[in-house]
């Protein structure tokens, strides 16, 4: 299927659904403005599954529909001529265009400054000099200094920048393996899946993460140092078994290898600013309970400092992942359509949840995510999912002592990160296939092993937070 056709179906399935009347879709008593959110959310559903436009611009145009066709500024067309029971609530249009400086994107936003400044100022690199040292010339810990630092890096870093950097330390020490030598496999494929574990650890991680964070509001809010607190121990973990896996997929035969990093701390006024901010920043988040500031706050002061001081320049800025941050605010824009207009609340009661096992709603959520998440984005999939978990969870009596929404929202932000079966899944297997030369078989066999290991993890995690009365 080409681009055309695939435009042509994501135009013409949500076409068909706004043109069918009400009574034909199977809801009771729908409203006009739910209805309109259904055409919506299939045009999203099937833009980011089938991709026959960028995911952002998919974003963009989730927040121009329901600009023009469900809020109280909408086109006059839209709009009820008189007060109709069925037509349901506009949504309010400073709401809808707020989610462009949600402070889930500011918070992201800071992230993506440290990184860029770290990538500029050459942290990143020295800090894998250092910290690979003591893992010696053996292939198999050498294996596990590379994912735990890639995994580190990831928790404050884009998970494809993190990978594109780790891939390019990597890239000339796989020359040195023996063409029969299968374990050069292993490393290639350490480097994204420790990534995508390794971006669990932070809010900041990840995309999924910061949409998660959108639904743990109120008393349901985790700060950055509780986000860490068991999503840093859930992530060791399952890159110790990522790492006991490729070993046993892929064993390296090669008795020693050489990684050769050429970098020096740099010594200047605007390194020392770059290395104490991130520094700074990291405990702030750490440690929110002593000072007040929330996360979102916090992620304020790096971009602050390095403006005024123009460690970022405008240059600098011109080469931001805009496109992510454009991606988390249609996610959030979604979101809040199906949440405000009912609509999510009146699916999950046509659904007899009810009558289904509270864990066994738990299984199906995280099993669906991770399926999902295998063949498309996992922030496309964490965007679709994670509002219909929210209210899944507050709405469902069975959940409720189970943690409710925080364990469903958890479970299934987790489940989203883990799906890493093919190159298509995320970019850093991507990026990992087009460097290593691998086959899709070659990532299927371990990727689908150590994602099954990371749902049963999730379980475990969510049992436990719930032995000791987090959810």
């Amino acid at each position: 299927m080409n681009q055309k056709h695939k435009l042509i179906i994501s135009i013409a399935i949500p076409l068909i659904i706004l043109a069918l009347p009400s009574s034909w879709i199977p809801l009771n008593n729908l409203t006009t403005i739910e209805h309109r959110l259904i055409a919506i959310f299939f045009l999203a559903a099937l833009c980011w599954i089938l991709e026959p436009i960028p995911t952002f611009a998919t974003s963009v145009l989730i927040v121009v529909l329901e600009l023009i066709m469900v809020s109280d500024k909408s086109f006059i067309l839209f709009k009820p001529t008189s007060a109709v029971s069925t037509f349901g609530t506009l949504l309010n249009y400073r709401e809808i265009m707020a989610t462009f400086a949600s402070p889930i994107i500011m918070l992201f936003l800071g992230g993506f400054f440290l990184a860029m400044a770290a990538t500029k100022f050459q942290l990143d690199l020295n800090l894998a000099r250092v910290l690979l040292k003591p893992f010696g010339k053996q292939p198999r810990l050498v294996l596990l200094g590379l994912m735990g630092i890639t995994a580190l890096f990831s928790m404050f870093m884009s998970n494809t920048a993190s990978t594109a950097m780790m891939l390019a330390i990597l890239v000339p020490v796989l020359h040195s393996f023996p063409e029969t030598d299968r374990g050069k496999i292993a490393f290639v494929l350490g480097i994204p899946f420790a990534a995508n574990i390794g971006g669990i650890g932070t809010p900041i991680g990840t995309p999924p993460n910061a949409i998660a964070l959108k639904y743990l509001t109120g008393p349901n809010a985790i700060s950055f140092g509780e986000w860490m607190s068991f999503a840093v121990p859930f992530v060791l973990v399952i890159l110790l078994i990522c790492w006991l896996m490729l070993l046993t997929f892929y064993k390296p035969q090669t008795p020693e290898i050489h990684l050769r990093i050429k970098s020096k701390f740099r010594k200047n006024w605007k390194a020392y600013t770059v290395y104490t901010t991130t520094v700074i920043t990291i405990l702030l988040w750490l440690f929110d309970f002593l000072h007040g500031m929330n996360a979102y706050i916090v992620a304020m002061i790096p971009v602050a400092v390095f403006l005024v001081t123009r460690i970022i320049t405008a240059d600098d800025l011109k080469k931001m992942s805009w496109d992510v941050l454009w991606l988390l605010a249609g996610g959030i824009a979604l979101g809040l359509g199906l949440e405000q207009s009912g609509l999510a609340a009146h699916v999950i009661q046509e659904i007899p949840f009810a009558t289904f096992s509270p864990y066994f709603i738990v299984f199906l959520a995280t099993f669906i995510t991770f399926l999902m998440a295998n063949f498309m984005s996992h922030t496309a999939t964490a965007n679709l999912l994670l509002p219909l978990m929210g209210i899944l969870g507050t709405t469902i009596p069975g959940l409720l002592p189970l943690g409710g929404d925080r364990m469903l929202i958890l479970a299934v932000t987790f489940a989203a990160s883990i799906a890493m079966s093919f190159p298509i899944s995320t970019p850093p297997n991507a990026m990992a296939h087009a460097a290593g030369g691998l086959e899709s078989k070659q990532m299927f066999g371990p990727g689908l092993i150590i994602g099954l290991f990371g749902l049963a993890g999730i379980y475990c995690l969510m049992y436990l937070l719930k032995l000791v009365h987090f959810l």
